[in-house]
């Protein structure tokens, strides 16, 4: 099992950016698909991006794709996801999560036990 802390959160304008950062424990790191998903209020839990073991495969949604980059160090034990050109619909607790079984989360969640804390995000209009 993997221990999640997420930072990286805060304030910001609409347009500008945000790079959230999750720590995970273990030395197994690198064996696990990492990746992000939000929630905002009143809505429902989203897949954000997710990448794999290596690194070397990538997968967003559409409404991120080409303002949000999903990176890993597997050195640091580290995820990471730059978030550019934010916009007011960003808004959310965005969640790091960890799943053994690979990147393709948009589809199938990652187990329970395998989450973050969550860190807010908030985006000015």
């Amino acid at each position: 099992q993997v221990q999640l802390v997420e930072s990286g959160g805060g304030l910001v304008q609409a347009g500008g950016s945000l790079r959230l950062s999750c720590a995970a424990s273990g030395r197994t790191f690198s064996s696990y698909a990492m990746g992000w998903f939000r929630q905002a209020p009143g809505k429902e839990r989203e897949f954000v991006a997710a990448i794999s073991w290596s690194g070397g495969t990538a997968y967003y949604a559409e409404s991120v794709k080409g303002r949000f980059t999903i990176s890993r160090d597997n050195a640091k034990n580290t995820v990471y996801l730059q978030m550019n050109s934010l916009k007011p619909e960003d808004t959310a607790v965005y969640y790091c999560a960890a799943d053994p079984r690979g990147p393709r989360m948009g589809s199938r969640p990652p187990p329970d036990d395998y989450w973050g804390q969550g860190t807010q995000v908030t985006v000015s209009s």
